[in-house]
């Protein structure tokens, strides 16, 4: 995680109503110009594909050539890699997850969006068309673009029967070889992992009372740095560049995992033996919105991306490479390149079982006060570095 963005500050989010109320910006446009001809785009990996990887994988040289708009990709491994980077004016868009995407906004490093001008905008998904992470005040900070589920992915090897729990994840277990998992998991590299955490513990102890795994007051926060210390003496490396994560399960002897649905599709097209699922508990999840830089310096290249990505054949070529979940709900019966039902394998149905990621924040809803984002930043750093 590189940089500093507003709520590394250690009294921001105790004005987080505050900074959205305050929240003033030009009003967005209501006609297009030109094209510049150029789109600076931070990315997930494996969002903005052009063939490179898989040649029947391409959602963009099309878009190039109908718009005149040369696309640039720069990848980011983290939520907080993608707001450090959207602290510059050298991007016009960014696919924020939600963890992201209200700092985007309270920080004023993005823009309110026009959806009259983007005709496929009444394509949308309704349970994601005014989702709260994008949405402040009725107006739209971006455009929706896809959203899953953390998946737990397993070496099948490792296990006699496939795990139903994320227990293997954080508690002590014996593998099917008569082996420990000590060593041999990986945790998230970002501080919004003690989510997945606090989840876990709203099943396996009740008495706690947790209601909301990004809500948590001080007893069951530290009900849950406990257990996140004790994960720490099992895990082989805290994870958030895929390719490593791949290599881990491949060459160091990875167990199990959260990992993307990217990553499991990816593996499994190399023929090694992992899947992925969702365990009892339910599961932490995304949903990424395109958001547009406050400074762009090519909006209208950007708002032609930005109704491109709403195209059923997109959304379906997309969600069958990252193994995601469309956010138009027609490419759900959309072909995709490799034949896969992907809206089922993905979860599209499962929607209400994730608990998607947000932004903790001091004032929450099911409870008077919470602990703070700075605080789980803080406290997570501290505990991957042992302490």
């Amino acid at each position: 995680m590189q940089g500093t963005d507003l709520f590394r500050q250690p009294a921001a989010l105790a004005t987080l109503v505050a900074l959205a109320a305050g929240t003033v910006q030009a009003a967005p446009p209501t006609q297009l110009g030109k094209p510049e001809g150029q789109l600076n785009i931070v990315a997930w990996p494996g969002y903005i594909e052009r063939g490179a990887s898989d040649k029947k994988y391409d959602w963009v040289t099309q878009f190039e050539k109908s718009s005149g708009c040369q696309v640039n990709v720069k990848t980011a491994a983290t939520s907080d890699e993608m707001v450090s980077l959207m602290n510059s004016s050298n991007y016009d868009l960014v696919t924020a997850s939600g963890d992201a995407s209200l700092r985007l906004i309270y920080g004023k490093k993005v823009q309110e969006i026009n959806p009259a001008l983007i005709p496929s905008w009444n394509t949308l998904d309704k349970r994601l068309q005014n989702g709260s992470w994008f949405t402040v005040g009725g107006k739209h900070y971006g455009v929706p673009y896809q959203w899953g589920a953390n998946f737990l992915a397993y070496n099948t090897k490792a296990f006699k029967t496939p795990p139903t729990s994320w227990s293997v994840v954080f508690e002590p277990t014996q593998l099917g070889n008569g082996q420990s998992n000590k060593g041999k998991i990986q945790a998230y590299d970002g501080a919004i992992y003690i989510a997945d955490a606090a989840m876990y513990l709203m099943a396996k102890q009740p008495s706690l009372g947790i209601k909301d795994p990004y809500e948590l007051n001080e007893a069951q926060y530290a009900a849950v740095l406990k257990l996140l210390r004790q994960q720490k003496q099992l895990t082989h490396r805290y994870w958030h560049d895929v390719t490593v994560q791949m290599n881990d399960f491949k060459n160091e002897g990875i167990v199990a995992t959260s990992a993307w649905g990217y990553t499991i599709n990816t593996l499994q097209g190399e023929k090694f033996p992992v899947e992925g699922t969702i365990p009892k508990e339910g599961s932490t999840g995304w949903a990424d919105t395109t958001m547009l830089h406050a400074e762009a310096k090519h909006p209208v290249c950007a708002y032609k991306w930005m109704e491109w990505s709403l195209n059923k054949n997109l959304q379906s070529s997309l969600a069958e490479w990252f193994g995601s979940n469309p956010v138009v709900p027609a490419a759900c019966n959309t072909k995709a390149p490799g034949g896969s039902n992907f809206c089922q394998s993905n979860g599209f149905d499962r929607f209400d079982k994730i608990y998607f990621w947000k932004t903790p924040t001091g004032k929450c809803k099911t409870q008077g006060s919470c602990v703070p984002y700075s605080r789980w930043t803080a406290d997570y750093i501290a505990i991957m570095g042992g302490r």
